[in-house]
């Protein structure tokens, strides 16, 4: 491939990572207007994990899990999955999906401070500043809107713990030996067990009256599991393998599109804070980059 297709490649693959994962905020509210929270997600997760294992073991012909695979696939579905996935969609009820997409897009960030914890990496002085640019970000964009009750100081910090699960759960992922299973193998199977350790409580939460299983519910359902459960985390990857560092410059779209989403099918407000709110977040994320090339560059 020569490097015109290479880079246009590139740029196609990133810009449609980034308006991809930024649209599971407002295809999120969308369905939380006719269904319950982990109805939502419950029945998300199944739709994706049944694609990906049909495409998986049937059209790829991939060999199963084995042994000590399982357990950690179902360790990685509890953290990705079940907690961090069920948490968010929990959260995006009392959260506005601007505000949903502008923190999932500072994910790097803790998972640059959890890998202090759990891979006894450096915490820089540059990641800490990053941690706490993206929180005030988030804060400053958030705070306008605590008072209309697009946000709550709970969902927030709902979020908040939903995002430590997913930098934890991609730090344990990074850590282990796979032995050449292939993704679609473990996105598949982490996304059935994360969705069947999250039936229980679905179950014991769920109201008949709360949830139409109407149009817009699978729309969003179909959504959620289809373009940004399976497509949009293929890309990453995909990005991810071709240049980490770079890779992670696409996230700075993902607040734009987000709140553009927001503005756009939701009719949420945009005002001075907003745009404080998404600065601050991209100037963490630029640190934070800064910061990962730098150890790059330096080994």
């Amino acid at each position: 491939m020569n490097t015109g297709n290479a880079k246009l490649k590139w740029f196609t693959g990133g810009l449609l990572f980034a308006a991809l994962w930024a649209s599971a905020s407002a295809a999120t509210k969308i369905g939380l207007l006719v269904a319950q929270p982990l109805v939502i997600a419950s029945v998300r997760f199944g739709m994706a994990a049944l694609i990906m294992l049909l495409i998986a073991h049937l059209l790829m012909r991939e060999k199963l899990p084995t042994g000590k695979q399982w357990q950690q696939i179902a360790i990685y579905g509890l953290l990705n999955i079940t907690i961090y996935l069920g948490l968010y969609v929990v959260a995006m009820k009392t959260v506005s999906a601007g505000i949903g997409s502008l923190s999932t897009a500072i994910n790097p960030v803790f998972m640059s401070v959890m890998s202090v914890f759990f891979l006894n990496k450096k915490l820089t002085a540059t990641i800490v500043l990053a941690l706490v640019i993206c929180s005030a970000g988030v804060i400053c964009a958030a705070w306008p809107l605590f008072g209309d009750a697009y946000v709550t100081p709970g969902g927030l910090v709902i979020l908040f713990v939903s995002m430590l699960s997913y930098s934890i759960a991609a730090i344990y992922f990074s850590s282990k030996d796979w032995k050449g299973l292939h993704l679609f193998t473990i996105n598949g199977w982490q996304t059935l067990l994360g969705g069947i350790f999250l039936l229980p409580v679905t179950l014991f939460y769920y109201e008949p009256g709360l949830n139409h299983f109407n149009h817009s519910f699978w729309q969003s359902v179909a959504w959620l599991a289809i373009p940004v459960s399976i497509a949009a985390v293929q890309i990453w990857l995909w990005l991810l393998k071709t240049d980490a560092v770079r890779a992670g410059l696409w996230l700075f779209l993902c607040p734009v599109f987000g709140f553009a989403y927001a503005s756009w099918l939701l009719k949420e407000p945009l005002d001075m804070y907003t745009i404080i709110g998404v600065v601050l977040v991209l100037v963490g994320l630029l640190l934070s980059r800064f910061d990962a090339k730098k150890k790059a560059v330096n080994g």
